[in-house]
């Protein structure tokens, strides 16, 4: 059998060898054990500082992995060792959403379920602000073996960062062009389109739409709502567009000036339910009937919607689907799999609100 010289200088790897993985995949430990010469398992022990490899060996296997940037996946390690069965959820927002949020629970319950099938648990947190590297040290810790992300807001930077840092994560959110972090979501543009073109196809042509579009979802889904509008011959109405994603009370404000105004809306499009909830809410108050004088549609399909009076049309998005789709996404990212993104479909449920 051949063995490797201890005392053998690093030999520079191949050109071409070292950019096999450019942009396709991350550097893997197979990698590092072939250009190295070595098994799988020796360059394992020499990353971890094992005193079974030869000092000469595992200097030479740590100079190449550091000149081809390879970073140890932690995670991967951890369910290689069964010593970590849990998975971190970690939800990114502003204050302005609750952990309770419906939409929240939903997405979180159904990443539960996912894992359970796997025989993993949850470590659930909540992280407002901070540094990338608080989320990493999560994962470097040992406590998990990798992270469900749920949310972008504007966090898209930092969790790009994450992933040139090869932490192992799914995040729900729009699938960015620039994104290189593995995403799962629904088909937002789709969903704002349907959403709008449904009100236009019940002759409303004064269409209001609530919510932030420097907001990565909410974005796509004004993108849609404007698409729908110039299809029909309609222009955007700016005094129509509020950038509200969920309950505020400035809704009501908004919505009193406006019939103070006597602006002319005949629909509102409200980019998460428990926005359109406060806006029913704020009309029902002003003795707006909803939805002869206004009809209204929100976006997720919470499970209060249909028993709300009017029961509120919504676009669905298919938790059961996001969670498993997040689960698969990670365990494909802790396996050092290619980075893909998944869009789940998006349907319009026509209620009351908009009949």
């Amino acid at each position: 059998m051949q063995r490797n010289n201890p005392t053998q200088a690093p030999a520079k790897p191949p050109r071409e060898a070292a950019a096999a993985p450019e942009g396709r995949r991350r550097m893997q430990m197979t990698d590092i054990a072939r250009l190295a010469g070595v098994s799988t398992s020796t360059v394992s022990r020499a990353l971890s500082g094992s005193t079974l490899i030869p000092e000469a060996t595992r200097t030479r296997i740590v100079e190449l992995a550091r000149s081809l940037n390879y970073r140890v996946n932690v995670g991967a390690a951890n369910l290689r060792k069964r010593d970590v069965q849990t998975i971190g959820v970690v939800i990114l927002g502003d204050s302005m959403q609750a952990i309770s949020d419906p939409f929240l629970l939903s997405v979180v319950g159904t990443v539960a379920d996912a894992l359970d099938e796997r025989g993993m648990s949850l470590l659930l947190s909540r992280m407002k602000e901070g540094a990338p590297q608080q989320l990493a040290a999560i994962v470097e810790s040992g406590q998990v073996a990798g992270l469900v992300v749920i949310g972008q807001l504007t966090w898209h930077e930092r969790l790009n960062q994450l992933a040139k840092m090869d932490v192992p994560m799914a995040v729900w959110g729009a699938a960015l062009p620039d994104a290189i972090y593995p995403t799962v979501g629904s088909d937002n543009l789709q969903g704002g389109y349907l959403a709008t073109r449904h009100l236009i196809q019940r002759g409303c042509r004064h269409i209001a739409f609530f919510g932030d579009v420097n907001h990565p979802e909410a974005g796509l889904r004004h993108q849609g709502y404007v698409k729908a509008l110039q299809e029909a011959g309609l222009t955007p109405e700016p005094r129509l567009h509020q950038s509200f994603l969920f309950s505020d009370s400035r809704i009501r404000a908004v919505i009193d000036q406006w019939l103070d105004q006597h602006l002319e809306f005949d629909a509102i499009f409200a980019s998460s339910d428990v926005c359109a909830v406060s806006i029913l809410g704020a009309l029902s108050e002003r003795g707006i009937a909803v939805p002869s004088q206004v009809k209204l549609v929100g976006y997720d399909d919470i499970a209060l919607a249909e028993h709300m009076h009017p029961s509120l049309s919504s676009v669905r998005q298919p938790y059961a689907l996001a969670g498993r789709a997040l689960v698969d996404l990670l365990f494909e990212s802790i396996a050092g799999q290619p980075r893909r993104n998944v869009v789940l479909p998006t349907e319009l449920i026509e209620r009351e609100s908009s009949r």
